[in-house]
């Protein structure tokens, strides 16, 4: 959930950590620090808060160096403050690690180092690590590379670790275990991160650590190895990421960019894969286990948060099209109620960061017990994505907003068509009704576009209106229901209003209680194959003087009549529905969160990428 940074080269190492904390604040933004050898002494700065209260305290002093870590951070262990920020030291103040993972052997580690005398400022679990590193080093007079690679050997947990050190101020050591971590190389430089984005701006050059490797970096060397001292070549490789992607471009907020840029974002996802015209769809990462997924007699779909909401409308997409039955798993209930997996059987893990950590988990049990894994992420190579037998990655571009917009559309485009191409190889759609699919699909983008510069001012209007609202209610049928409850998500992260997501058949057994005058029912209701009972739906609400908010078909002249406000969107096949009725439920999040002065980047307690269980 934590954010890391590190440079090892010659430019002045804090200048790069705290601009690279800044791009990765998404991921935590209870505390930050840095610490920085300067003159080969070690220097810690930490504070409480965002990256720009850490600049703050600084303030003006220079601090000259070539070599330093930084971390921003999602508090597990130990409240925010700025004791338990990060990075921490050992017993003598000169090593220091950032970390972002748990420590689930911590207590045990901490009770057996304080018998040995060890006092500890902190609360986490990330200094109890660095004294465990300290210790090993000292009773065994190694070298700190090979004290790092003991302690790892007896922790259990998730870690992405980078360590700095007096004693050799050269050096930067690095691990990882379920945990991303990313380093850039460069000329006589390396930097390391969680993710891509603070390294793009110096190199496209990088190389992923893969679990229990270890990585020694100086200027101008990397040598990797593995926790039982393995010498590995490192692979490098060029990533497509563009520095303008990660900007806001304009905007006020990332969220706001992001819900934008959807119309090209979807496209992106269909690019070189789709040409409605000639009657072409190809998916390059299903093709050598494609016949395992149209043969499989079952699918397990496994993610978490909106990407589970993308699962659930998929099953949808196999059930009608492929005639599968599909399970759409909790990733973090998946492996705690001892699931029944089957040889053969094939799972399909979405993920927008690919290093989602119940994911992983719901990943290797199913791996372990004969699964096919499918990957269905935005980050090209993530864990998952590495994981997975095969996948498709969903191309929509960095998503640094908290709350996910763009992904989510994404990921239902892909999903989409890969259950339409199973559906025609499997017979269980003709060409004709697949053909249509393809062109239908192929509108989307300019569809949402639409919506985008037709409905955005009224929706600001609504938003003025239900503001200061305390409860929403979100209602939908078939293929909506699953984007109701993906609209009562969006409220709840960024405006901190409680909202619900129902199927709107299951309203009178129960939600229907806390109907009355003071409640906004919002209804995603457009002309499919369940219209008219959500036409009588809607009928009961008013008849309980709840306020209606509803998503309508262009030409829509009956529900009008009802509701007190109409967002209308453009007509498309009712599977597609929720690419395009989802847009309207996301710009009204974003417009009640602002008008509330709330932080839609970055919601309280929240992280972009929930790396930790």
């Amino acid at each position: 959930m934590c954010g890391i940074v590190a440079y090892i080269g010659e430019r002045n190492a804090y200048e790069i950590i705290v601009k690279g904390l800044k791009r990765l604040e998404y991921r935590g933004y209870d505390s930050a620090g840095v610490a920085v050898l300067n003159d080969s002494s070690l220097r810690v700065f930490k504070k409480k808060g965002k990256v720009s209260d850490l600049e703050n305290f600084i303030g003006t002093e220079k601090l000259p160096s070539s070599i330093g870590i930084g971390h921003t951070r999602w508090a597990t262990h130990g409240e925010p403050n700025d004791i338990n920020a990060h990075p921490h030291t050992d017993s003598n103040n000169k090593m220091a690690i950032i970390h972002n993972g748990i420590i689930e052997n911590y207590s045990t580690l901490k009770k057996e180092l304080t018998n040995k005398g060890h006092q500890f400022r902190s609360e986490t679990d990330s200094e109890v690590l660095i004294h465990f590193i300290e210790d090993i080093r000292d009773n065994n007079q190694c070298s700190l590379e090979e004290a790092v690679r003991l302690a790892l050997s007896k922790i259990v947990g998730a870690y992405a670790i980078v360590i700095v050190s007096e004693d050799d101020p050269n050096t930067l050591i690095a691990a990882r275990k379920g945990s991303p971590l990313v380093i850039g190389v460069g000329k006589d430089e390396y930097f390391i991160a969680s993710d891509a984005t603070p390294i793009v701006e110096y190199t496209n050059e990088v190389a992923y650590l893969n679990d229990y490797e270890i990585a020694v970096i100086k200027r101008d060397k990397l040598k990797i190895k593995n926790i039982e001292d393995v010498d590995s070549n490192p692979y490098i490789q060029t990533i497509d990421l563009e520095l303008e992607a990660i900007e806001k471009g304009g905007y006020e907020h990332f969220m706001l960019k992001e819900i934008f840029e959807q119309p090209r974002s979807i496209a992106d996802s269909m690019r070189g894969r789709l040409n409605a015209e000639k009657g072409y769809l190809v998916l390059g990462g299903i093709r050598e286990y494609s016949h395992k997924l149209e043969n499989a007699e079952r699918i397990i779909i496994l993610a978490c948060g909106t990407s589970w909401h993308a699962g659930l409308v998929a099953e949808y997409f196999f059930e009608e099209f492929c005639r599968i039955p599909v399970e759409v798993e909790y990733a973090s209930e998946f492996r705690y109620r001892n699931p029944v997996i089957k040889e053969g059987d094939v799972c399909i893990a979405i993920s927008q960061s690919g290093e989602t950590a119940d994911t992983l988990a719901a990943i290797e049990l199913a791996k372990s017990k004969g699964a096919i894994i499918f990957g269905v992420c935005n980050v090209v190579g993530s864990s998952i994505a590495r994981a997975s037998h095969e996948g498709a990655y969903i191309h929509a571009g960095p998503e640094i907003g908290v709350a996910s917009t763009k992904a989510f559309t994404s990921q239902l485009t892909v999903l989409f068509m890969i259950a339409i191409k199973m559906a025609y190889n499997k017979g269980t759609i003709k060409e004709a009704k697949y053909r249509q699919m393809l062109v239908e699909l192929e509108q989307i983008p300019n569809k949402v576009q639409q919506v985008l510069e037709n409905s955005s001012e009224q929706i600001e209007l609504i938003s003025k209106i239900f503001m200061f609202a305390r409860n929403f209610l979100y209602l939908g049928r078939g293929y909506n229901f699953p984007v109701a409850l993906e609209g009562a998500l969006k409220l709840k992260e960024i405006s901190y209003i409680h909202a619900e997501g129902y199927p709107a058949a299951e309203m009178k057994h129960g939600p229907i209680a806390l109907i009355d005058v003071e409640m906004p029912v919002v209804f995603i209701a457009t002309k499919d194959s369940s219209y008219e009972k959500v036409v009588s739906n809607i009928q009961e609400v008013k008849a309980r003087k709840g306020k209606v908010i509803a998503i309508v078909t262009e030409g829509d002249d009956l529900i009008p009549k009802m509701a007190e406000y109409v967002i209308e969107v453009p007509s498309t096949n009712e599977a597609l529905m929720p690419l395009i009725s989802v847009i309207p439920l996301q710009l009204l999040s974003y417009h009640i969160a602002v008008l509330r002065g709330c932080n839609v980047d970055q919601p309280r307690n929240l992280a972009k990428s929930v790396t930790v269980e």
